[in-house]
Order: C-alpha cells, then structure tokens, then sequence
C-alpha cells in the first residue's frame, strides 16, 4: 500500500513537472486554422480524430542530407501521408486508418490558393486537396468522403519526423526480406534494425522495393509506427518529463497544428500513452474497391471499397475496435501466399484460339483480389498449351504467390519486364485458385495490432 501512495505522488508530481516544462512549447507551435468557416460538418463522435499528413516539404534539409537521403528534387508541396489517427475515449487505444494518396476523391467547393480561381466541387486524388487549398481543404476532403469529424490537425514535413526519430535514439525495426530501393537510397539486409531520422525517412518513403508500391508502403509506414509507440512507451519517455519535454520540443519545433490543439492536449494524451503498448494500438488501411481507376486528367486513381469503407469509418465515429469491422469471414479457405494479390500487378494474354479467353481470366484473377490491367490483349503466338507467368526477377516472391493462384502454370524469369507480371493464359487453364497473404498485415486491409507488425 504504501509503495502505491508513493508512486502514485511520484507519478502525479512528474505530471505537474510536466506540465511547466512543456507549457511554455505552445507559443513555439506554427498553427494554422483548417476549420475556418466550415460548415455541415460531420457529427461529433466519441474519443478524439487527429487528421495527420505528411508533406514533402524539405526547407530545411541540409544540402549533405538532400544528398545522403536521396531528397532531391521539387516537392509537388502535396500529402505524401494521409491518416486519421482515433485515440479512444477511455483513453486506452488508437486506431490509426491510413489513406492511399492516390485515392479518387470529390472535392467540395473552395478557392484554389495559387491560383486564387473559384472550384465548385471535382474529381482529384486525394493527395492533391493539400496543393488546391492547403490543411482546410484536405480536412473538408477527408471529412466529404469518411463522414468522421476530425477534432485536430497536425501536420509533419521531413525535418520534423526526423528530429523525432533521432531524439529517441533511433526506433527498432524488422523485415524478413532485404529491402532496396534505389530511388530512395533504402538498402536492408534482412533482421533487425535500429533506424536514426535519416535512414527512418527512406524506410517510411520508400515505394520501390517490391510491386505493392504505394500500398507497401502504407504497411510499413504502420509497422514503423507501431515500432514507434513501442520505443515511446518502453523507454521511459513518458514517465520522465525533460525526456518528455525533449520529445515535444522536437515534435512541435517543425510542425504545424491546429489553435486547439496545445499543451493541456498533448499532455492529456501522454498521460494515456503511459498504459499504452504495442497491442493497445490497431492498423488499417481504407478497403480498395477497384485498383488503377482511370480519371481524365488524372491518371490512375484508387477507388474505395465504398461498403466496407463504411462499416470502417462507422466503427471509429463510434469509439469502437476497427477489429471487428475488419473482421474476416468464416471459412475462408483461400491458399496463403508471401505477397498479397492486392499488391501483385497483373498483365493477361490470351494465348489460345479460343475467344474470350483473355477477359475470362483477367475477371477471374481480378475477383481473387489481383490488380488486373482490365484490358486482356492477345499473345503473340496463339498456340499456348500450358499457361506461363512471366516476370521480372525482382518480382520473384510476387510470380510465386501468381502461379499458385494459377494450378499447373509455368514461371518464366524475363529480365527487364518491370513490375508488372504477365500471364500468357494456355489451352490447359480451368480454374483461378484464391488466394491470400499469409502474414496478417499484408494486402486484407484487416486490422493488425502494433505488437502483430513490430520486431518479435
């Protein structure tokens, strides 16, 4: 009994410490006002709904880091990173929804901020919301589509997310295959790996490594979060207020946030985070309907699974676990593979005489969760017997995971073809087998905890 007194006033007194020395971090914050003149918001729901975007700016990368970490270049000045983070009402989960960036989105009404021109509403990505009409539009985009009021904003750029890496020492991740990206600079050996604020930037930035593209990078981006919150709460961070302080002062040093959202905030949720572990949080990302949407004049879009999206944004408007939205169906008998066939782009020929064999197939691999190009073409020689999946070797585990989906088809290594796999369908094709990853946090748009993506 008395060791409980004395650390709950050793705990409270730390809480009052904290609070005088972040106190004085609120003045420093760069605010900006995303719900100004809004109206016809969403309904207020339980728990709290911080939009969090990342953005490419770099004002502040030093020529030796734009160098090091391959962040050349002109920043489009757009959302690299959309997600809504929940953090429950009994303080006790988040729940972090990630948005792919090149979701097919409906703007509402709203003055472009270049250009000044008034915009009724229309189609975009959703990344691109941030360029039109900065924080304001992006809420008021995200707000349209999810039907959850977002209660703050913050908004993180390179130099920040740095900082916060490097003042925790370096957060500790894992990948059981080597990951390289060249346009990055990320190179991994397979294993654990402590990352510092550089190095942590390539792994969250890096779309090259496999075909999954911006969707594996949406899965590592939660891993490395996850990674995060462990190195946050198991470090003694939270329970010591000049580390804590230290923390904040990175964090808040190069951020931009909403006028609500201040010192008695931030302390709220690091009082919460100090019960918090790594299965106290939960992953998503929204269900993708249709892959390599085409829009006039902008390209390739995701389109939402617009069901599924919201039995999603219904369980956070009401404080509840994703995990049961994201639940799978009873006996689903599908065939695990190493890579989801979400993240697998699929190229179908028709090698036969036999008409309408190409559309068959590509419906057939598009139903089993396969990116399909939807436009079958006939193979140059029409006399195919066994059906052939060509690709490229670095897509080696993706032709696997292919094949398998395909009994009795032939793998044939191409070098130089590129992310996406060709499937040449023969006289011999019956059946296309379904399918799905192996490892829980791959492709589903299932709800992973933090401790089911984090080093084991």
């Amino acid at each position: 009994m008395r060791a409980t007194t004395t650390l709950s006033v050793v705990l409270l007194a730390a809480a009052g410490i904290g609070h005088s020395v972040v106190a004085g971090l609120d003045a420093g914050i760069t605010r900006v006002d995303p719900f100004k003149d809004m109206k016809n918001r969403p309904r207020a729901g339980h728990g709290m709904n911080v939009l969090l975007v990342g953005t490419d700016g770099r004002d502040d990368i030093t020529e030796t880091e734009r160098r090091r970490y391959r962040l050349g270049g002109t920043p489009c000045h757009c959302t690299d990173t959309i997600m809504i983070v929940h953090i429950s009402d009994d303080r006790e989960r988040a729940s972090v929804v990630s948005i792919p960036r090149d979701s097919y989105a409906e703007t509402p009404p709203h003055t472009d901020q270049v250009t000044g021109k008034e915009h009724s509403g229309h189609p975009i990505k959703i990344n691109s919301a941030y360029a039109e009409g900065g924080p304001q539009l992006t809420v008021r985009t995200v707000e349209n589509m999810t039907h959850v009021k977002i209660d703050h904003y913050l908004e993180v750029d390179f130099t920040s997310f740095m900082k916060t890496v490097d003042v925790l020492d370096g957060v500790r991740i894992c990948t059981a295959e080597p990951l390289k990206d060249t346009y990055t600079g990320l190179d991994l050996a397979p294993g654990a790996h402590t990352l510092k604020g550089g190095q942590a930037l390539q792994y969250v930035r890096s779309r090259h490594t496999d075909a999954s593209s911006d969707l594996g990078r949406m899965k590592r981006q939660q891993r490395f979060l996850a990674a995060l919150v462990d190195r946050a709460t198991s470090s003694g961070v939270l329970l010591n207020p000049l580390k804590f302080r230290d923390v904040t002062r990175a964090v808040l040093g190069s951020v931009r946030a909403d006028r609500g959202f201040g010192t008695d905030e931030l302390l709220d949720l690091g009082r919460a985070m100090r019960t918090f572990s790594p299965s106290s949080s939960e992953f998503t990302t929204v269900p993708i309907g249709r892959l390599g949407y085409f829009v006039k004049g902008l390209g390739s879009t995701l389109k939402w699974d617009q069901e599924k999206a919201q039995r999603l944004f219904r369980a956070l408007r009401d404080d509840e676990p994703l995990a049961a939205a994201g639940a799978r169906p009873r006996g689903d008998k599908a065939t695990r593979v190493d890579v989801a066939p979400q993240q697998i782009r699929v190229q179908v020929e028709n090698g036969t005489r036999t008409a309408g064999l190409g559309k068959r197939v590509d419906a057939a691999l598009a139903a089993t969760g396969f990116r399909t190009t939807r436009q079958p073409v006939s193979a140059a020689a029409p006399s195919t017997r066994r059906t052939v999946v060509a690709y490229d070797p670095r897509w080696d585990r993706s032709a696997k995971s292919l094949a398998t989906a395909l009994p009795g088809s032939e793998l044939r290594a191409v070098k130089g073809l590129g992310a996406t796999l060709k499937v040449i369908a023969g006289t011999d094709f019956h059946e296309v087998r379904k399918v799905r990853a192996a490892q829980v946090e791959q492709g589903e748009f299932g709800v992973v905890r933090g401790d089911e993506v984090g080093c084991s």
